[in-house]
């Protein structure tokens, strides 16, 4: 059978779809819920854990030493810290991001009982009132705020407004797709991956693909918080491959096209079987590729091992410009890794003795 390519046309209409949706870390269900039609409209059965994290099998050839291919649906956000005098909101952030790249953002603000639009800024936001003291002032998230679009200039007023601690605070995504390839958007870390694998559960259902062994296609929802893939994985997978963002940046080898397949990130080397087969693929097929090492990174691969899962992890990622900030990525970077994850589903397993969590060391594989 001939391999299917990827539809760069359904894959970018995903991610559209999916960066309509605000999913910032606990406020992920609208976007479990979308991930979960659109698997069921491919042919697939969607398992939903307690907190929403998703599982779909696509048949193999066998059931133990299953694949599993995660990306996660949830981005970075805020909550709201405390209500200020003013009536504006001091922020904490959800995920690892910088204030820097709050500053300016528009929001919406999600209370039990009431919804709400405003813009995050600076304390010292009017140039015609604080003149210098505007770009003097430090970067942080004690120096912002949220100004909501209601009126209010006071904490009770604001309180009133049905706004309280806790809140989450999602950020516009404000995406731009040109004609060049490039995507400019906040969350493609990633939505992008997600987009990634339902293109690639796109082709091989439409191409009727059948596994050598079970694919689990797998979404969590608070890796931006280090929990991911942590309790989402059955005791057949073996293998599991993420998809996320790679770093382009001075002195990382990331790419905005081809596939960046990471070495290794802090919590170590991935696994050396399972990447060297994944490079083999990219070499054997065709695939621009490169290899980065990320210092500062982690992935649902690092939380799948932490929670006591025995598998073998590597990570393949699209290169992403400005990460967690004002985020840019290429077309061509997307369809390369979902042409990867369609011929690593379908080859041959390479480490028999995988179907098992215990065998002899004459099965063992050599490095």
């Amino acid at each position: 059978m001939k391999q299917p390519r990827i539809n760069p046309d359904y894959l970018v209409a995903q991610l559209k779809a999916l960066l309509a949706i605000d999913s910032p870390m606990g406020y992920t269900d609208k976007a479990v819920r979308y991930v979960s039609r659109e698997l069921e409209r491919l042919g697939l059965t969607p398992e939903l854990t307690r907190r929403g994290a998703i599982r779909a099998i696509s048949q193999g050839g066998k059931r133990q030493g299953a694949r599993a291919i995660v990306a996660h649906v949830d981005t970075l956000g805020a909550q709201v810290k405390a209500i200020r005098p003013n009536g504006r909101l001091a922020l904490v952030p959800i995920g690892h991001w910088s204030a820097r790249f709050a500053e300016g953002a528009r929001v919406t603000i999600y209370g039990y009982e009431t919804m709400l639009r405003g813009t995050i800024l600076p304390l010292k936001a009017s140039g015609h009132t604080f003149n210098d003291e505007v770009d003097k002032q430090p970067t942080g998230w004690d120096f912002v705020e949220l100004r909501i679009d209601a009126a209010t200039s006071s904490k009770e007023e604001t309180e009133a407004l049905g706004v309280a601690v806790g809140d989450i605070v999602a950020v516009d995504p404000q995406p731009d797709f040109s004609k060049t390839g490039f995507i400019n958007s906040r969350h493609l870390d990633d939505k992008a991956g997600v987009a990634i694998i339902l293109a690639t559960i796109e082709a091989f259902e439409r191409a009727g693909m059948v596994a050598p062994v079970d694919i689990h296609w797998l979404f969590t929802i608070a890796e931006e918080v280090g929990v991911g893939a942590s309790s989402v994985i059955m005791p057949d997978v073996a293998s599991l491959v993420a998809v996320d963002n790679g770093t382009t940046a001075p002195l990382q080898n990331s790419a905005e096209t081809g596939v960046t397949i990471c070495m290794a990130d802090q919590s170590g080397p991935f696994d050396y079987h399972l990447t060297r087969q994944l490079i083999e693929l990219c070499q054997a097929n065709g695939i621009d590729h490169q290899r980065d090492v990320f210092r500062y990174y982690r992935s649902d691969s690092a939380s799948a091992l932490e929670a006591g899962h025995d598998i073998r992890t590597a990570l393949v990622t699209f290169g992403v410009d400005a990460s967690h900030g004002y985020e840019r990525i290429h077309l061509d970077a997307l369809t390369s890794v979902g042409e990867l994850l369609l011929n690593y589903v379908a080859s041959p397993i390479q480490i028999a003795r995988d179907v098992e969590e215990f065998s002899d060391l004459r099965s063992f594989p050599q490095q």
